[in-house]
């Protein structure tokens, strides 16, 4: 009779499994940008219930994460409220190149937008290619399986209106 390969005695049963998840970056700026997708991400969600949002309540639950000290505060900060603050605006900015009503957009993909567009509309410091490159790295570990293609599209139509000459010039 064939040993089981569940047997003990086999020597391929205690391989280990190594991970085959990818190690993310995580520097500061990167930090900072998954605790803006976040917040933004709660924000989205209360509103969405037909509440308004607690920007200040939701950033001190954020920075209770241990690891929220690691990240760049003021960046966070500057997406954060940013965005918060101008999200009628950015939606606007964002809905002409959609495909589907934004409010059908789930709350992830929403929110990565919206950091994507208040980089690009607002933070000129930042290169089009990182702001655009930022927000899909976001969609792609917090969204769903080809939530990223989407926001990369999105944000590719919107950079060449709001940062064409700087796509010019490249």
């Amino acid at each position: 009779m064939p040993k089981s390969s569940l047997n003990s005695s086999n020597p391929d049963a205690k391989k280990e499994v190594k991970s085959v998840v990818p190690k993310r970056s995580l520097t500061p700026r990167r930090r900072a940008r998954e605790y803006a997708l976040q917040g933004v991400y709660q924000s989205l969600v209360v509103r969405r219930a037909g509440s308004l949002p607690n920007s200040a309540a939701i950033a001190k639950q954020l920075a209770e994460d241990p690891a929220f000290r690691r990240c760049q505060l003021e960046l966070f900060q500057g997406i954060f409220e940013g965005v918060l603050d101008r999200t009628d605006e950015l939606e606007a900015l964002i809905t002409p190149a959609l495909d589907r009503p934004i409010n059908e957009l789930s709350p992830v993909e929403h929110a990565a937008l919206l950091i994507g567009t208040y980089e690009l509309a607002a933070d000129l410091s930042v290169p089009y290619k990182v702001a655009i490159n930022e927000a899909v790295e976001l969609a792609k570990t917090f969204g769903g399986t080809d939530g990223h293609k989407y926001v990369n599209g999105v944000l590719d139509l919107l950079a060449k209106s709001l940062r064409s000459t700087e796509i010019a010039a490249a």
